[in-house]
């Protein structure tokens, strides 16, 4: 790194902007990130539990609620459109879709814990 801001200052290129290049994009992609992970989290709480009042008697508490609803967000990503069902784009198909994967989830679960 020294080379380089020696020879770009002997080069009479700014060394000050070289030296913060990229910086910025990389603090706003982690906090895009962090941001992202957030909204997931809610709405990923939100999802399962409304899951888990329509699916009656599964009811696990909010770490399961919030599992259950990314992971059946997750899973309507890839069910729904392989079978044809396409609810249109936007925040609210998503969010359909995300309550229709997460109750398919749901019921799985209660097949699984019957067995």
């Amino acid at each position: 790194m020294k080379l380089l801001l020696t020879l770009t200052a002997a080069m009479g290129l700014p060394v000050a902007a070289l030296a913060q290049d990229g910086s910025a994009e990389a603090v706003g992609a982690g906090v895009g990130l962090v941001i992202g992970l957030l909204i997931a989290i809610i709405v990923g709480a939100v999802v399962g539990w409304l899951a888990s009042l329509i699916v009656k008697g599964s009811g696990s508490g909010l770490l399961m609620d919030l599992l259950v609803g990314i992971g059946g967000s997750i899973l309507a990503s890839y069910l729904l459109p392989a079978t044809g069902i396409h609810l249109g784009g936007g925040f609210l198909g998503a969010f359909i879709a995300a309550v229709i994967g997460a109750i398919i989830l749901l019921l799985i679960i209660k097949l699984i814990r019957k067995a």
